[in-house]
């Protein structure tokens, strides 16, 4: 047996109670703190922003401009890295940048430690297994068709119980696409998920044949001996992993279920259909973290059934499952026993696996409703902040889902629009809020001014930025609708407000407007794109009419500044495609952007 070649702290750093400020920009400021041993709590010269929807890649520059910054775009997101010119600032520039009405969030991108607990190479067994009725759950699926992301510190390919599920993946810490596991700690997470079952060798995994994606998004500390990530380069990997059409995610860190960013980014998968576990950390604390359903973070249990005195908890916790002494892979071909919410969280990714090859044909709010609803429950009745639902139970979670009937979904969102308030007097970029629900889950809020689709927001809250200059002068009509995966719609009702902008009076008109597609950029996509297109003129935004041609074909078109659209890449053949739009001012001059993408 090899022994784990990175000797941890039993106690990992506290999830958000010292260092990390994370300010929401809407509807009310908010700072919280956490800390990461070692020479830095959070990058420096670097913090995290959500974009509201259809704010353009020149507004965003220039109001990043004004503090020093500069956005690099993260995937197929509307979240965005931004390198500050001068360091020392980053929560200065965090707490100016939350009140920026055109920006969801900021947040200063704070380290995180992995959350294991090293143990004896030679204790314990695989009885974390049968606890979850791993054996009945096989004789259904071992998870065939799903593909796991495994954001970590990378995979030891070479493993004989990993080499033959591994997919490829990306190391969004040097931007290469060397995936090696420079901890140790990557290589046991993803074993715990997916290991090769039914070999005669090594250990068995719940989901024995999922594929894993190795994503690494985390590096070794040498004067901590221990494992780091940072918010970005986690929220990097999901965006990746989404645009790449992986199904289950998994980030074994501290303290990211507290992040905007992370939260964003799972949302995002989310929205194609996925699901993101977390571990929920190993401090033996309440956390004091938000809960949110973006992600399903994970407490450790042990054999009793009982959460170990070394897990987080609290209200945010959705789910616990075993997390001590569980036999999985380790670096250099070796096995090993751990312990750690690190495994608790891999375990119940694998048992979402397993249900989605189970039925293909439930979306990811089903998967999450029955992995919660066949949980055992322990602790006090219902959800609590210990064992969330309960402990996961893969028996139970794969016969739900396999004995499940896609009954249609029939009730429509509900949707309606609470900024800016009817009659009001506006100008220039307006924030404009939604509000949606449904039954199920809402899946994306298109905003529509004077009938034109401007921005789509498939992340709650459903925030927009709206370029009036791109309606004449006078009552416009905003209406917010709201749809849910089935397709069922509500549009709200229509917010009439007075755009009252400045105009420009061009006696002859020669300068064609400038056009650019925002959304999506050049690399991979996935699932539904939110395809977001923006135009200006000498003249005047008002006057312009849009076009979104797909491989030469038209998709949309609409008047003003801005445009958007849901493009479905599920029906389109693998391989390039081209997106191209079209834009032309009232005196009838052209011009075009284009982009190149891949599935």
């Amino acid at each position: 047996m090899m022994k784990f070649p990175c000797h941890f702290p039993p106690v990992g750093i506290k999830a958000v109670a010292l260092a990390a400020l994370v300010v929401a920009a809407h509807p009310a400021s908010a700072a919280s703190a956490a800390t990461a041993a070692g020479a830095h709590q959070f990058a420096p010269g670097r913090i995290l922003i959500g974009a509201r929807a259809g704010l353009s890649r020149a507004d965003l520059a220039g109001l990043l401009a004004v503090h020093g910054g500069k956005a690099r775009k993260i995937g197929q997101s509307d979240l965005y890295i931004v390198d500050l010119a001068v360091r020392g600032l980053e929560k200065n520039v965090v707490e100016k940048l939350a009140r920026h009405p055109q920006l969801k969030f900021a947040e200063l991108d704070l380290r995180v430690k992995s959350t294991l607990v090293p143990n004896d190479p030679y204790y314990g067994s695989q009885w974390h297994l049968p606890k979850i009725g791993s054996a009945s759950a096989w004789n259904t699926t071992q998870g065939a068709g799903v593909t796991i992301a495994i954001l970590d510190s990378g995979i030891d390919a070479r493993h004989p119980d990993l080499a033959a599920n591994l997919v490829p993946g990306y190391n969004l810490v040097d931007n290469n696409a060397d995936t090696s596991d420079v901890c140790g700690h990557g290589t046991a997470v993803a074993g715990t998920a997916a290991a090769l079952s039914n070999n005669g060798a090594g250990v068995a995994a719940i989901a024995g044949k999922a594929r894993i994606m190795p994503l690494r998004i985390a590096y070794f500390d040498a004067a901590q001996n221990a494992c780091y990530a940072y918010y970005s380069t986690i929220a990097s990997g999901l965006t990746y992993a989404a645009d790449r059409g992986a199904r289950i995610a998994n980030v074994s860190y501290g303290g990211v279920a507290g992040s905007a960013a992370i939260q964003n980014a799972a949302q995002y998968l989310k929205g194609k259909g996925g699901l993101v576990f977390v571990s929920a950390g190993n401090n033996g604390i309440d956390e004091n973290i938000v809960p949110s359903t973006a992600m399903i973070p994970v407490s450790a249990t042990n054999s009793s059934d009982a959460i170990t005195s070394w897990s987080s908890y609290g209200s945010f916790v959705a789910l616990s499952a075993p997390g001590a002494g569980i036999w999985s892979t380790s670096s250099g071909a070796g096995y090993q026993s751990w312990n750690g919410t690190s495994f608790s969280s891999p375990l119940s990714a694998g048992v979402a696996a397993l249900m989605m090859a189970a039925n293909q044909t439930l979306d990811a709010v089903q998967i999450e409703k029955m992995l919660f609803s066949t949980a055992v429950d322990l602790g006090a009745a219902g959800r609590d902040n210990r064992y969330g639902y309960g402990r996961v139970d893969a028996a139970a979670g794969v016969q739900a889902a396999a004995s499940a009937v896609g009954a249609p979904d029939r009730q429509a969102p509900a949707a309606s629009i609470s900024a800016p308030l009817a009659n009001s007097t506006v100008s220039g970029l307006v924030a404009v809020d939604a509000v949606a629900s449904d039954n199920v889950g809402v899946a994306r809020v298109e905003l529509k001014a004077n009938g034109t689709i401007v921005a789509l927001d498939s992340t709650a809250p459903y925030r927009f930025s709206w370029d009036s200059t791109g309606v004449p002068n006078g009552m416009a009509t905003l209406v917010a609708t709201a749809y849910d995966a089935a397709g069922n719609s509500t549009a709200s009702a229509a917010v009439s407000v007075n755009v009252v902008n400045s105009r420009s009076t061009i006696l002859i008109d020669i300068t064609p407007p400038v056009v650019s597609i925002t959304n999506p950029v050049a690399g991979s996509v996935s699932g539904n794109v939110s395809a977001s297109v923006s135009a200006s003129d000498n003249s005047g935004a008002a006057g312009i009419s849009q076009e979104l041609y797909i491989d030469g074909v038209l998709k949309a078109k609409g008047k003003g500044a801005t445009l958007g659209y849901l493009w479905n890449t599920r029906m389109i053949a693998s391989g390039t495609h081209t997106l191209t739009a079209v834009a032309k001012d009232k005196a009838g001059n052209t011009s075009s952007s284009s982009v190149k993408v891949s599935k």
